[in-house]
């Protein structure tokens, strides 16, 4: 596994291991957890801990009805959804959004491409592609952004990020994101609210990249 200094916040993975996070989001803490032990330990200790506090709660009682509809729903045929592996650079949660396929990249200029993997009312999540060298515009965030490195690294005001790496960007952060020399970096990143560029060319172009 790659070296790892960038990780999830612990609160974070808590609301993943409740279900509380939006689906955009636990995509990139479950992309990030298949490649971070020390993120894969934490988590097991919440679900551990989770568990625990369901075994001391009290028992509620049901009704009989219920009792026979939830058994008559678990008797009704049902067709698994398909399960993709991971593939080359790319995590099984990631190659689940892709059905199993290559990305479809679109062109954002300069040699920057863009992948839509989900867009939703809690967010979106896409797949991006920097060439070596090349800048994403100045921006900040009207919300919360994990960037999770697949492939190469970037820097930025906050740091480097390599493979496996996440960085939080919120409405405190703003940087410009530079991919570093070598291989193209390739990102997973998902957003809850449209990012905050600077320059007037980035924010005419923002409705129809969808950023």
């Amino acid at each position: 596994m790659p070296a790892i200094t960038h990780h999830i916040p612990d609160a974070m993975i808590v609301a993943y291991a409740a279900g509380n996070l939006s689906h955009a989001f636990s995509m990139v803490v479950a992309s990030h957890l298949s490649f971070c032990r020390e993120c894969q330990a934490a988590l097991g200790a919440h679900q551990s801990a989770g568990g625990a506090l369901l075994e001391q709660s009290e028992r509620a009682s049901i009704s009989g009805d219920l009792k026979a509809n939830v058994l008559a729903l678990l008797d009704e045929p049902v067709t698994p959804e398909p399960v993709y592996d991971a593939t080359g650079i790319y995590p099984g949660p990631v190659m689940q959004a892709l059905k199993g396929g290559a990305p479809r990249w679109k062109t954002l200029g300069m040699g920057v491409r863009q992948s839509i993997l989900f867009e939703g009312d809690g967010g979106s999540a896409r797949l991006l592609y920097i060439p070596a060298g090349q800048a994403v515009p100045d921006h900040s965030h009207n919300g919360l952004e994990l960037t999770l490195v697949l492939q190469g690294s970037f820097s930025d005001e906050a740091g480097r990020f390599a493979v496996g790496d996440v960085e939080i960007g919120d409405e405190d952060l703003e940087h410009t994101p530079v991919a570093d020399a070598g291989d193209p970096c390739i990102c997973l990143a998902a957003t809850d609210a449209p990012l905050r560029f600077n320059a007037f060319m980035p924010r005419l172009l923002q409705p129809l990249f969808r950023i």
